[in-house]
């Protein structure tokens, strides 16, 4: 049997024509609406990273550099002091020495900037302004740097210790102690100063509870080794 062949006729190619030619006249203008939204931001994305985002990040690495070795140097080497303290934050033009305050305000958004805020928030803590101390603690973001977030959350207890307030000092500190379970010093200290600091408040159940976790989990901790965590155990009522 002969196969049957379709013939598109020219009236039939003019109609599918016209049927394209009515989509694109109907829907030309979203289109090249989206992609103009598409491509400028891509345009916009690039531009900001190339001529706004490194600037920025170049600048506020060179602007930090004076006031975050000054800082590293106190908090490896020589202690902090008032003086270097309050050049850290506000900075010395003799010394050529821009404050963390200036970075926070001028490049907040950058690195450098959020590195600024954990500096910022310990060494306010030194100077013992512990309300400052907690605000820029709480804007610094350690992201997945989990053994810094252990301590940021650590220097936010102290600062709500020293204010005499327990509950939040005790949740900070418990915070601490769970960032990151994998880093077992950290993470022992952390429990143990909870656990302590729970004692030390009169919250006996939570110390149990802390003390008891830390024994059973990190037997390896100096403080299990000696005994010290049953002796503490013990004058809570809870024997071996």
């Amino acid at each position: 049997m002969a196969e049957k062949k379709v013939i598109i006729t020219d009236t039939e190619n003019v109609v599918v024509e016209n049927r394209a030619r009515g989509f694109w006249d109907q829907y030309s203008k979203p289109i090249t609406i989206v992609g103009s939204i598409i491509i400028l931001a891509i345009a916009a994305w690039y531009g900001y990273n190339e001529f706004i985002k490194k600037p920025n990040e170049k600048k506020a690495n060179e602007m930090i550099f004076a006031a975050e070795s000054l800082f590293d140097k106190m908090a490896s080497v020589t202690g902090f002091n008032k003086d270097s303290s309050i050049y850290v934050i506000n900075g010395n033009k003799e010394m050529e020495i821009t404050g963390v305050m200036k970075v926070i305000k001028d490049y907040g958004g950058t690195k450098a900037g959020n590195r600024a805020q954990f500096i910022a928030g310990a060494t306010y803590l030194h100077l013992k302004e512990f309300p400052k101390a907690i605000k820029h603690l709480k804007d610094f973001d350690a992201g997945n740097a989990h053994q810094v977030k252990s301590k940021a959350f650590l220097m936010i207890g102290h600062a709500y210790a020293e204010q005499n307030n327990t509950s939040e000092a005790l949740d900070y500190y418990k915070k601490a102690a769970t960032v990151n379970t994998k880093d077992i010093e950290t993470t022992a200290d952390a429990l143990f100063l909870a656990a302590s600091y729970a004692d030390a408040t009169g919250k006996q159940k939570e110390a149990i509870d802390l003390y008891t976790s830390l024994k059973k989990d990190y037997p390896a901790f100096v403080s299990v080794k000696s005994g010290d965590i049953d002796k503490y155990l013990a004058r809570l009522g809870i024997l071996k």
